[in-house]
């Protein structure tokens, strides 16, 4: 079976050529067109593929709230590691999310996120536009052209901070 597979955060479109179903429980396929759009769910123990004439969009975010303090640097390191990457936020939604993630738990005030000044403007790790914002509204006049706080965090409210990059802080991965 082949299907084309749709990954939400890049513009991807996979062809997976060969699936294995030894030790999986399949719903039945056999009335699938070749190179159909499918989707997966994955219900009871089995994964159910269905095809669908339309391909719908979907949000999965998979927060890591790492509780280590680390600086930016090691902080990146270690997401990349053990997990994807530092989060980015792209979007009000996202942010929501992760601020919930840390509002109610034991982190530090703010935690890092992948967001770095570097050239002359804020950019995400993972090379995503910078098209949603959440600064903070305290009018931190490095935060245009940053000297030392080159390094963006999330605070408990939130809203984003440029931090010094040797500063310890929580951080979370995806």
């Amino acid at each position: 079976m082949s299907a084309n597979l749709w990954f939400p955060r890049s513009d991807l479109l996979c062809t997976v050529l060969y699936w294995s179903t030894s030790g999986c429980s399949w719903s039945d396929t056999s009335d699938l067109q070749t190179n159909s759009n499918v989707s997966l769910l994955w219900k009871r123990n089995t994964l159910l593929v269905e095809q669908k004439q339309k391909l719908q969009g979907f949000f999965c975010l998979n927060l890591i709230v790492v509780q280590e303090e680390k600086t930016w640097e090691e902080a990146l390191e270690h997401c990349r590691e053990n997990h994807d990457d530092l989060t980015s936020l792209l979007s009000e939604t996202e942010n929501r999310l992760a601020r919930r993630e840390i509002q109610n738990s034991t982190v530090t005030q703010r935690v890092w996120v992948g967001l770095r000044f570097l050239g002359d403007t804020w950019r995400w790790v993972n090379g995503d536009p910078l098209k949603f914002q959440a600064w903070n509204q305290t009018g931190d006049p490095d935060q245009q052209s940053p000297v030392q706080k080159r390094c963006g965090a999330l605070s408990k409210q939130g809203e984003w901070e440029n931090q010094d990059c040797q500063e310890k802080l929580n951080f979370i991965c995806v």
